[in-house]
């Protein structure tokens, strides 16, 4: 059984940082690429960082500069390091881990976790 749990959120003022974890079970953590996706109040979910099996990164240009996606393998663990918050980065987030093989994709999601950016 694959479970992702998620952990870290809550309420940060803006400027201020946090640091989301996501422990996974039941998979080959280590080939498995890992994103974590936000959902703000009505509107849709969105990658906001990803890492590759390899340790490649990626980011949109909302959060790039500011948010990190670091992994341990040995913790079958990733983060999302998120500095200098914003309200706008106000979400429910969430986990993701994807595995690409003979060209289809396999997903699996964590619960999600609030994060709250306010004064």
């Amino acid at each position: 059984q694959v479970q992702l749990v998620e952990s870290g959120g809550g309420l940060v003022q803006p400027g201020g940082s946090l640091r989301l974890s996501c422990a996974a079970s039941g998979i080959i953590f280590s080939i498995y690429g890992m994103g974590w996706y936000r959902r703000a109040p009505g509107k849709q979910r969105v990658l906001v960082a990803a890492i590759t099996s390899g340790g490649t990164t990626n980011y949109p240009d909302s959060v790039k500069g500011r948010f990190t996606i670091p992994r341990d393998n040995a913790k079958n663990t990733v983060y999302l390091q998120m500095n200098s918050l914003k309200p706008e980065d106000t979400a429910v987030y969430y986990c993701n881990a994807y595995l690409i093989r003979d060209y289809e994709r396999r997903d699996y999601w964590g619960q999600g976790t609030q994060v709250t950016v306010s004064s």
